[in-house]
């Protein structure tokens, strides 16, 4: 598995929909974009992707944005990164003699195949709820007033 900039990207941009969304009102992307200093192109073809799996609705309009479909605790970063980076093996290596003529008989793949599983379970461990207990100790993200 590759943990790209999609991945670590895409958890920015939910967990930045999760921290401002007050009240379910929609994030503008701009606003994340400027938050995150990221490219606003580059954010747009992220919200895409995630729309596509429903983690993520826009609304139009003067104050659109961005809502998150699920609930943060319901939303894993293992699923974010294999949403948005696949299920990309560490080693690239799927067992298919087209791609490594060692494949079928490879002692070493184990390992990396074992390695790829715990990378995802780790990842699957920590929902985006869990981002946002991080994010509020920092003083430009306080808690939600109740």
């Amino acid at each position: 598995m590759k943990l790209t900039t999609r991945s670590r990207y895409g958890t920015r941009l939910l967990l930045d929909i999760a921290l401002h969304s007050r009240e379910g009102r929609p994030v503008p992307s701009k606003d994340t974009a400027a938050r995150e200093g990221l490219s606003l192109k580059y954010l747009e073809k992220l919200i895409k992707m995630l729309k596509q799996e429903g983690y993520v609705v826009g609304k139009r309009g003067p104050n659109g944005g961005n809502v998150l479909v699920r609930k943060p605790e319901d939303i894993s970063i293992g699923e974010v990164a294999r949403i948005l980076d696949g299920e990309e093996q560490v080693l690239g290596c799927d067992g298919d003699v087209s791609t490594c003529p060692r494949a079928a008989v490879c002692l070493k793949r184990s390992i990396w195949d074992d390695a790829s599983m715990a990378m995802y379970k780790m990842l699957d461990s920590f929902s985006l709820a869990d981002l946002m207990k991080d994010a509020y100790l920092c003083p430009q993200n306080p808690p939600p007033k109740e």
